[in-house]
């Protein structure tokens, strides 16, 4: 498990976080995220990058800036950082890792849920999958 970093290709056009081809799940803490990292590593995802609380809100929450202003955005970028925001405010820790040829929403989904995520996203190209509905 690597330190996550923000790249400039992990966000849309408008600077907000839009990481296409990766999944973005948050966990209630930070052993549940490592727990989660194994179990991933172990089904062959090599590259799992881990972000503590304080770095999800540095560097994740910081790209959604101006990005509603002066008129909601169209996508859901901007309500899905807002989530993220709150989940880290709360101290949860998130995993990152690429998503591979194989891999399906159902079957991340699966293997998220599994694992104890409390909320994953799967960014592709045009649309979020959320992997993990919140409870109503």
């Amino acid at each position: 498990m690597k330190p996550f970093a923000l790249t400039p290709e992990m966000t849309s056009a408008s600077g907000t976080f839009y990481p296409t081809g990766y999944v973005f799940a948050l966990f209630a803490s930070e052993d549940a995220a490592r727990a989660a990292a194994q179990q991933l590593q172990d089904q062959g995802h090599a590259d799992v990058a881990h972000a503590a609380p304080e770095a999800i809100m540095q560097h994740v929450v910081r790209t959604l800036g101006n990005a509603d202003e002066p008129l909601p955005s169209v996508g859901a970028e901007g309500v899905i950082v807002r989530r993220i925001a709150e989940l880290a405010s709360g101290g949860a820790h998130a995993l990152m890792f690429e998503a591979g040829d194989s891999d399906t929403p159902d079957s991340l989904r699966a293997t998220l849920r599994e694992a104890g995520a409390a909320a994953a996203f799967y960014y592709r190209r045009l649309i979020i999958e959320d992997l993990i509905t919140q409870p109503a």
